[in-house]
């Protein structure tokens, strides 16, 4: 007990999978924004755009954040059997269309992202969270090579599917469509986070969700003045809300990845349900789905906590103030 007489409780130990991305650098700045999460680690996947960009990519965040402590470890540089697919048409070449590129002041560790991981779990005394944001190339790799650590990720959060349309083909999401192998993998050890069975526990936020977390022009330009950081987030968002209002007519772009962290801030914030979900790797028209079974048809058993909903208020709330409280400049209040 504190001398205030309130518990205390450690922060959440986190390693961040992802493949930035204007949506991924959104995650990692309200990772480490937060005294709720540790973010104690990064590794990075080819996805959004090349391997070499997205690690460029989480460099130069995590130097815009001050926080160049968090170690990066680059992974795997393309998809398990098919070739890469990127998203560069919606994020640009670089992955962070928007602000001028700059050189990150250092380059990634030694380590793969799979050693990386390795280090982390072995030397961890209590089991740590692994949220992946990208394809789920590495998270495989985990799933094969770390039989002997799974024991200690207490959870795998990850962006990535859709229960009923996907985004980049009619019947699948981005992440799961640009490696579906790897989410196969991924699936078929998982378990739902307090199962009494073995396997991973995988929560699963799909596009039910992230497509109403959507920030705006006038979240933009509230964050323009707030300091660097938030400068830098206003360039992210002038691209990527602009993409989306162009090619969708929607209002705002949807920051899918950060809605992984917002829900380990907050796991009120999400509806979700235990559901068995499949990956489809053979159909030409299918390939990349999430068959989750929401209403229990096959009888098989539930694998996954997959998220149906979200407080887009209270979301858009959290991640506007963590934003803002990275910034130099002295907070406001949107109203």
């Amino acid at each position: 007990m504190s001398a205030t007489g309130a518990s205390e409780i450690s922060p959440r130990r986190v390693l961040l999978d992802c493949d930035p991305g204007h949506d991924d650098a959104i995650a990692i700045m309200l990772a480490v924004s937060d005294p709720s999460i540790d973010l104690i680690a990064v590794t990075t996947v080819a996805g959004n755009v090349t391997l070499e960009h997205t690690t460029r990519n989480a460099l130069r965040v995590l130097d815009l954040i001050g926080r160049t402590d968090i170690p990066v470890a680059a992974g795997r540089d393309s998809p398990r059997i098919r070739d890469l697919s990127t998203a560069a048409a919606m994020h640009g070449e670089s992955g962070l269309a928007g602000p001028l590129p700059v050189t990150p002041s250092h380059g990634p560790s030694d380590l793969t992202a799979i050693e990386m991981i390795e280090r982390v779990l072995s030397e961890a005394a209590e089991p740590v969270t692994l949220v992946a944001t990208g394809p789920l190339t590495n998270m495989a790799d985990v799933v094969e090579q770390l039989p002997h650590l799974h024991h200690m990720i207490r959870e795998l959060v990850i962006m990535g599917g859709a229960v009923d349309l996907g985004n980049w083909t009619p019947a699948a999401e981005f992440n799961i469509w640009v490696d579906p192998h790897a989410a196969d993998i991924v699936f078929r050890s998982a378990c739902v986070p307090g199962a009494d069975r073995t396997g991973i526990p995988l929560t699963m936020i799909g596009l039910e969700v992230t497509h109403r977390a959507w920030l705006t022009d006038e979240h933009a330009d509230f964050l323009r003045d707030t300091g660097d950081v938030g400068a830098f987030v206003a360039e992210l968002l002038d691209h990527f809300v602009g993409f989306h209002q162009e090619r969708f007519g929607w209002e705002g772009a949807p920051i899918h990845d950060a809605v992984t962290i917002a829900h380990l801030i907050d796991p009120t914030l999400i509806t979700a349900l235990p559901m068995n979900v499949q990956i489809e790797t053979e159909s030409v028209l299918c390939s990349g789905r999430t068959v989750a079974d929401r209403w229990s048809v096959t009888g098989l058993p539930a694998n996954a906590l997959v998220g149906l909903d979200i407080d887009r208020d209270r979301f858009v709330t959290m991640l506007v103030d963590r934003l803002q409280r990275i910034g130099s400049a002295p907070r406001r209040v949107l109203r």
